[in-house]
């Protein structure tokens, strides 16, 4: 086998396992909201779908929805599930965003704004895999306090 041979070999088995680690993550899909069983509170956005897909050996988070009038809302964040702050672009709340992974079924995420934090939260994948809980709470583009418990079901 030839060096370049190799070399194509192995980076062939380095993405093979990043997809392979990418698709054994709960968290990876897309989610769709269930009004019926999530509590949102007036004032907070409702995210309708969410959708977590590989991006390299990143994440990217892709948030549709309404904001907190009513108005539709699209926002994107790509980074790693490492605690770090990322960009997060169409969020009027915020303009990074965190996500720090507690176990093989949990983040925890932080969002924030010129510095300073407007949401905090945790995202649970249910043992079956097939949705998920995502509790929030914080300040609103307006400055009102806001809390959601919001359920999602896998698409």
């Amino acid at each position: 086998m030839t060096a370049r041979q190799l070399s194509l070999a192995l980076v062939g088995c380095v993405l093979g396992g990043m997809i392979a680690l990418a698709s054994d993550d709960p968290q990876m899909g897309t989610w769709k909201l269930n009004e019926a069983k999530s509590k949102i509170s007036a004032g907070a956005p409702k995210n309708s779908t969410v959708v977590y897909a590989p991006a390299g050996d990143s994440v990217k988070v892709t948030v549709d929805g309404v904001d907190g009038t009513g108005k539709p809302s699209h926002n994107e964040w790509t980074g790693k599930f490492d605690g770090k702050d990322y960009p997060v672009t169409g969020d009027p709340t915020a303009d990074t965003r965190s996500y720090t992974k507690v176990n093989d079924k949990t983040l925890s995420l932080t969002a924030k704004k010129d510095g300073k934090v407007t949401t905090t939260g945790k995202i649970v994948v249910a043992a079956d895999g097939k949705s998920r809980t995502v509790t929030t709470s914080g300040t609103n583009a307006e400055g009102k306090k806001t809390s959601s418990t919001a359920v999602y079901d896998k698409q």
